[in-house]
């Protein structure tokens, strides 16, 4: 019951300060003495401090309280790509330092070794004591016991990373698929702020999707929910690295949207994008986009033919979620209105009425930082039980 308390009125300063300790007892139903000694003990830790004093109408007049901000630090890291990223946050999750770690070497104990290498520079320049660490990483991922039980590019099977974290740091830590970790973000900084579910889909060389129920990751049995990548949308469509034909990752990833475009120059010599071909000596994303702000027709058509196949998907998954808030993130949220039109279009075409009519689907604004922010949102609910 101590512990509830403490973390009730932690919580009430955190989403109402400045505040004081009248309104935060007004607003918990804990008594003023209570509230007193819980804010005595959280000033002693130096997590919470005064802000000065105010008059409210008659009466003595109150003092303020606000949460310091700088008083503890939290680590949230993302092994998602060739490159791994790492933070460092303060209290209100906001990012006061940024690493980039790329790897020398990407697979086995090579890229767990650079997993301690990224943390160990992070923890070196910690300016207030760590709290706790949040990673995101590929592969299928037991949540509640940090283990990854396949990451192919990693080479990882059934590797006890919160474990190994754990032991060599002696802080608590929380591991979780990085399309998860997506949703996270999303649910708490992002475009899905203020909903009660949400499902996030991560659009990049693959595609995964997290989805957060009633402030909950949903995690399934197999620590497999939200592995859309690998749903079948075209019947007897191209090989899939998976095994089967025709997933969703090899139409609509942006692994494929690119063999698409490169096939698209090769077949048409004008074209812009064999011109940007020409010109640059390479094909990817960033070429895509020029040729789409261009106008070019030929490049929308591919950015539509993509969303209408992720539509497909966002349909089954609303449709079986009663999801009404689906944000696309990820490398793909660059391609911006053309993939999500085409997307919501489809999506809606395939579902209920009465489910479409309320179907918003959204671009993530959250950029690269989408993995580290929703490792600090999980720290956050776990360590401050900040939901």
């Amino acid at each position: 019951m101590k512990d509830h308390n403490k973390n009730l009125v932690f919580r009430t300063i955190f989403e109402c300060e400045p505040i004081s300790r009248v309104e935060i007892a007004r607003r918990t139903r804990l008594t003023r003495t209570t509230v007193s000694q819980i804010v005595a003990e959280l000033m002693q830790e130096g997590l919470v401090e005064e802000r000065g004093v105010v008059s409210v109408g008659v009466g003595k007049p109150r003092t303020m309280l606000g949460i310091n901000e700088e008083a503890r630090s939290f680590i949230g890291v993302d092994l998602s790509n060739e490159v791994y990223r790492g933070a460092l946050f303060d209290l209100r999750g906001r990012i006061r330092c940024l690493v980039e770690w790329p790897l020398r070497d990407p697979q086995g104990e090579g890229a767990l070794a650079h997993v301690f290498e990224l943390i160990d520079a992070l923890l070196a320049t910690a300016p207030s004591p760590v709290l706790g660490i949040g990673v995101g990483t590929p592969g299928l991922v037991d949540i509640g016991r940090g283990i990854v039980h396949q990451a192919v590019n990693r080479g990882w099977v059934d590797l006890p990373l919160k474990d190994l974290l754990s032991r060599r740091y002696g802080l608590p830590v929380y591991v979780a698929n990085d399309s998860h970790m997506t949703a996270l973000a999303e649910y708490r900084f992002g475009a899905g702020a203020g909903a009660r579910n949400l499902v996030v889909l991560k659009i990049g060389e693959g595609i995964g999707s997290g989805v957060v129920i009633e402030g909950r990751l949903l995690d399934g049995d197999s620590h497999a929910a939200g592995e859309i990548g690998h749903l079948v949308v075209e019947t007897e469509g191209e090989p899939c690295t998976c095994g089967n034909r025709g997933c969703l990752e090899t139409v609509a990833s942006i692994r494929a949207l690119i063999r698409q475009a490169r096939q698209q120059a090769q077949m048409n010599p004008s074209s812009l994008l064999a011109t940007l071909y020409r010109e640059r000596g390479t094909l990817g994303l960033p070429e895509v986009q020029e040729a789409l702000e261009q106008g070019d027709i030929a490049t929308r058509e591919l950015v539509e033919r993509a969303g209408r196949y992720l539509g497909i998907a966002i349909a089954a998954m609303v449709s079986v979620l009663d999801v009404e808030r689906v944000v696309l993130g990820g490398e793909g949220a660059a391609l911006g209105l053309p993939l999500v039109e085409s997307a919501a279009a489809e999506a809606r075409r395939r579902i209920l009425p009465r489910i479409a009519e309320r179907l918003q689907i959204q671009l993530s604004q959250l950029g690269k930082e989408a993995v580290i922010l929703g490792a600090s949102a999980m720290i956050m609910a776990q360590v401050l039980h900040l939901g």
